[in-house]
Formats: structure tokens, sequence, C-alpha cells
């Protein structure tokens, strides 16, 4: 069955009538933090943030855009439909068409395809698409009794009959849900995203010091990043109280594996290995780019970064949801005759330590990619040199919203600065599923 399965994703044709996807631009903003508190900014704030000074250097008008896409899990209660938010308060006019898609971690991603495939169809020439989230306003809920109680509080038409509503209520009406905490929790296996990642520790036998060096290797990435200026992409955000959001801000510099070995498991306290510290931390922001027609960047005179040469999405068990990338990675590679090492620079989402760990693990064990990936052969062992170079979700922070579109721009950045043409995207999607993006640089 998976052999079957391998053979016939390497072996889907793209038309040769398609026209080739290009990314032109894009901008980002600062991954805030949370800290106990709503942020500063909504997601709506965030994603304006950010596209208002990438559209304000384009040589067309924001009303010359012919859609709107943007990825976005969680927004705010007046956000529906967030990308028409976005698009109306950037100036796009009334008739440019906007929508918003959610595929867990990789909405980001999925906006980028869901652009992609209209502009290679000849649906549209040029489109904004990214994603956002304010994890940090995450709602808190009703729990089901308590919604049950204020209905009948509402259809209470007498002082009576109030007042005996109002005896039915208990201190357990009070009990809020957290939606971050549920939405961060499989319903169908029963298992937080924490705890997905422990299984994938513990079948490969990922110890906690290797997932700690991985952390702490991922924040002195980041701080050497920024210390250099390799995060050119950032675009700074003003609060109302005048503050400034230059750089990511969960970086901790000072990280060792002294301070590391401190932190507690989070998800299995007993007897897990995965902390908080070694896992992608809880954050705000955004992340937008532009895709373009060869049509729009003949019509523009525009400068392109790169092109989308393929794509590719993939499911398994939610449980081990954090190997997605290795089953969309996989078929991707072999549809277009690459080895690991044949691409130049990778960007896989750091949902956890463990997790890229156990992706890198996956495709060098010879049972996983038999019995998993239907492969004769291991595929082989990454140089961790490419992977990653800046830093990732645990020391950047993962809104899970907007990583798809950061890492995809970051990506383009890390090639440019090493003239290299080849780089992979890739993350790990709640609920069992991979998705990937092969990205060539366009030279000359």
């Amino acid at each position: 069955m998976a052999e079957t399965r391998a053979k016939k994703k390497t072996t889907r044709r793209t038309s040769a009538s398609r026209r080739p996807v290009y990314i032109v631009d894009g901008s980002r903003t600062p991954q805030l933090k949370a800290r106990n508190k709503p942020g500063p900014f909504s997601s709506a704030d965030l994603a304006v943030g950010c596209g208002r000074p990438l559209l304000a250097r384009q040589p067309f008008e924001p009303s010359d855009l012919d859609e709107v896409i943007i990825g976005c899990v969680m927004p705010g209660p007046d956000e529906a439909n967030i990308a028409r938010v976005i698009a109306l308060r950037l100036g796009c006019g009334n008739k440019v068409p906007a929508w918003t898609v959610q595929r867990n971690c990789a909405s980001g991603m999925q906006s980028l395809d869901s652009a992609a495939k209209d502009i290679s169809m000849g649906r549209a020439d040029l489109v904004l698409a990214g994603g956002v989230e304010a994890m940090s306003h995450a709602p808190v809920l009703l729990n089901e009794d308590m919604v049950t109680w204020l209905g009948a509080w509402m259809s209470a038409r007498t002082w009576p009959q109030r007042l005996k509503t109002l005896g039915q209520l208990r201190p357990g009406h009070l009990k809020p849900i957290i939606a971050l905490l549920r939405g961060l929790t499989d319903p169908v296996v029963g298992l937080s995203m924490g705890q997905t990642a422990e299984n994938l520790a513990w079948h490969f036998g990922i110890s906690r010091t290797d997932m700690d060096a991985y952390a702490m290797r991922s924040h002195q990435r980041l701080a050497a990043a920024q210390d250099k200026g390799y995060l050119s992409e950032i675009e700074p955000l003003f609060d109302t109280r005048g503050n400034v959001y230059q750089q990511d801000d969960g970086v901790r510099r000072d990280s060792s594996m002294e301070q590391l070995a401190k932190l507690r498991p989070v998800f299995d306290k007993p007897f897990g290995n995965v902390t908080a510290g070694n896992s992608a931390q809880i954050t705000d922001g955004a992340a937008l780019l532009l895709l373009a027609s060869e049509a729009a960047i003949k019509k523009y005179d525009l400068k392109v970064m790169g092109q989308i040469k393929d794509s590719e999405w993939a499911g398994l068990d939610p449980a081990y949801m954090g190997l997605g990338p290795v089953h969309a990675i996989t078929p991707l590679l072999q549809r277009h005759k690459l080895k690991l090492n044949d691409v130049d620079y990778w960007e896989i989402n750091e949902a956890f330590a463990a997790q890229v760990l156990a992706c890198l693990k996956a495709w060098e064990d010879r049972d996983y990619c038999r019995d998993e990936l239907g492969l004769k052969s291991p595929l082989g062992k990454l140089d961790q040199s490419r992977l990653n170079v800046d830093g990732g979700g645990v020391s950047i922070g993962h809104p899970v919203g907007t990583s798809g579109a950061r890492i995809t721009l970051h990506l383009l950045h890390v090639l440019e600065r090493n003239n290299a043409k080849t780089g992979i995207a890739s993350l790990c999607i709640g609920g069992g599923q991979g998705g990937a993006l092969l990205i060539e640089r366009t030279t000359g």
C-alpha cells in the first residue's frame, strides 16, 4: 500500500501548459513572544503592519492585485474572513476579492500554494498571499454548561424565573475553555501536539540532551543572524503608545545546556523530555509575499526573487504528526529526481526540537523508509549546516497561521545570500499532515 501511494505521488504529471509562478517580494513582522496577556497587535494589525511597506514600494497600486489570500487559524471576533479585512485596510479597494485559508500550522503555506494554483491556471497574475496569527489573542471560551445557563437566563421573563435560574448557577459553569490549549490538542487521537513529539522521541530514541542541544543551537543561530543583519525581511511595528518592535524578541542569547536541563517536561511530566525550552514559542506575527505571473513581471518590470517549482501535501497518523515533512518532501524529491543534499538550503519548521530531529532520523531509518515511505533503502543523511541556518520556531516562534509563509520568504533570502539555487520549505501540521514547497532562486 505504501509503495503504491509513493509511486502514484512521484509519477504525478505536471501540465506543460501551466504557467510558471514567481515570488517577487515579501516582508514580515517581528515575531513577538506571548507574555501571559494579549499582545499589542491584533492579527489584522500585524498583517497590515508588514503589508503597507511591502505594497508601498511596488510600481503598481494595491488595487491592481487580482486577489488576496491569507492563512489564519484563530482570527479575532472582528476579523471574520480576515483576508478581506486586511485587503480593505491595505487599500486594495472594494473590487479586489480576498479569502482566508486554514490548514492548521501550514495555513501560511497553503495560501501560497492556493495563489500559485490560480496564477498557474491563468486565473490571476498578481496575488498577495501569506499568513498571520496573534496567538496571544486566542479566545477564552465559555463551556457548554455556561452557554446553556445563559440561554435559560435570557429566556427567563419574570423575576421568579430569573431567581430560580440564578440559583442554578454553579462554580463549574465559570470554568473557561482555553482555545489555544484546546486547539493544540488533536480531538481524534486525544493527544496534544507536545505528546505527539514525545511519541517521536521515544520511537527514534531521541534523548533530552539531543533536544536541548538542538534548541540551544536554534537560539545561537537566530542571535547570529540578528547580529549580522540577515533578517532584512522584517518590517518594524509601532504600537499606539509609540513603542517600536524591530526584531524577534523570543531569542535567548544566554541559552545554555545547563539552563535548559533545569526545565521540567510539560506534556509528559513523569517521564517526558519535551520542555518549553525545546519547543516552539507561542508568538504573534505575520508574513506576506507577492506572487506574480510572467505577464505581470513584464507589465510592471518586477524583480524576481524566485519561483515556486512544485508543492506536495501528505497525510499520516495524527499521533506522529511531526513526521509530516518527511511524507511531503520525499515524493517531492523523487518527482524531481533530487537527493537530500542536492537541495542547497532547507527550512523545516521547528514545532519541537524532537520533531525536526525525528524527521532527520526517519530518512536514515531503513525500516521507516521501507514500511512508511515505500522506499527500497534509506533516503540518506541531511547536512544540518543547510537546515534552518538562522534559527527556527524554537527561537523565532511559531505563530501557526504565519510560519509557512515566513519560512518560505526567509528561504529565498538565504538562497540569495549564499548565491544558491534550490530550497525546500516544509512543516508538520496538527491533525497528521505535512506540506512542502520546492523553491528555485531566479538568477540573471
